[in-house]
């Protein structure tokens, strides 16, 4: 009878994903060694995800690795940056068994291979807890060319690059929560899209950026708070998707449906600041993705949301980490 899988098992079925990259050494090291790119900044960003919190209990582990890295890649395209590579940490429950950990290499086949990133090391152990993964990405930017948080400057205009309120939707139709006929939401929320294909459009074009993960009520004051300004962002101008506009249409207050798709998060749209909001929105829509200016920056601090002309109170701004 054959032993069991050990940690040596796992690494040798992650080395294909390494994708022949030599600064991975082949995950034979302890360490990577990254190359110099002359004339590029490497822009790093980490993220993690707890089973129950940011996926659901249960959840295929081949759709668990390409969320990872989806989420992961989306603060890279925040920052118009190409990515390169990622190590990734991963804790199993015992739970979890040897097929679940073939399936999590099999998403990050699939994913590493459609956004062109290769696994460059990283560590695996085991936890008593629910299954916690995490992935630091890395990519290129033109020499102080990245896009920063902290670029607003008063009179900047407000654009959103990408729909809101799909990740809220798709949540609660993964949990069973509405009507999803298609899957489509639900699937949406599962694997958003990095929107990694905007980088010429806001290195031309925004001041500042940031993802919409934690909601666009919050990541719009995130970016306001980072460049030491305020804004007003008006609800009624936001891009909303197809299926989000029905639901919209089945709410009696729309004022307090907007605040929910507005802070519900999870939907990795780029909220940014331009001089010319129009000229960036024609450049994103010119790459088949939806945009909006949805407000302005303003000189005192602190964030203005309104609806129809009419200032509104939100109850909850966005998900919160602690």
């Amino acid at each position: 009878m054959s032993d069991p899988p050990d940690e040596f098992d796992w690494i040798e079925a992650l080395r294909p994903l390494t994708r022949g990259e030599p600064a991975a050494f082949g995950l034979m090291d302890d360490a990577a060694l990254l190359p110099a790119k002359p004339g590029y900044d490497l822009v790093v960003s980490e993220d993690a995800m707890v089973e129950g919190v940011h996926f659901l209990e249960g959840e295929d582990a081949f759709i668990v690795a390409r969320r990872l890295l989806r989420t992961s890649l989306s603060d890279l395209a925040a920052k118009a940056a190409e990515p390169f590579g990622y190590t990734l940490m991963i804790a199993w429950p015992p739970n979890r068994d040897w097929n679940d950990r073939l399936s999590f290499i099999r998403g990050l086949d699939q994913d590493g291979a459609l956004f062109n990133v290769a696994l460059l090391g990283g560590d695996t152990v085991s936890t008593p807890g629910p299954l916690t993964v995490s992935a630091t990405v890395m990519g290129w930017a033109p020499e102080d060319g990245m896009v920063p948080r902290s670029g607003a400057l008063p009179r900047h205009e407000l654009v959103v690059c990408g729909v809101i309120g799909d990740g809220y939707l798709g949540l609660k139709a993964a949990r069973g929560e509405i009507t999803d006929t298609a899957g489509k939401l639900a699937l949406k929320w599962r694997l958003p899209e990095p929107l990694l294909g905007l980088r010429d459009a806001l290195r031309t074009h925004a001041a500042a950026a940031a993802d919409v993960s934690d909601g666009l009520i919050a990541d719009v004051l995130h970016l306001a708070d980072a460049s030491e300004c305020g804004a007003v962002l008006d609800l009624g101008l936001m891009p909303i998707s197809k299926a989000a506009r029905a639901w919209l249409g089945r709410r009696k207050d729309k004022a307090k449906a907007l605040l929910e798709l507005a802070s519900g998060g999870d939907d990795y749209a780029l909220v940014c600041a331009a001089a010319e909001g129009e000229a960036l929105v024609r450049a994103v829509e010119a790459c088949g993705v939806q945009a909006a200016v949805v407000g302005a920056f303003v000189p005192p601090p602190g964030l203005d949301v309104r609806y129809e002309n009419r200032r509104l109170t939100p109850h909850r701004l966005g998900y919160r980490h602690s």
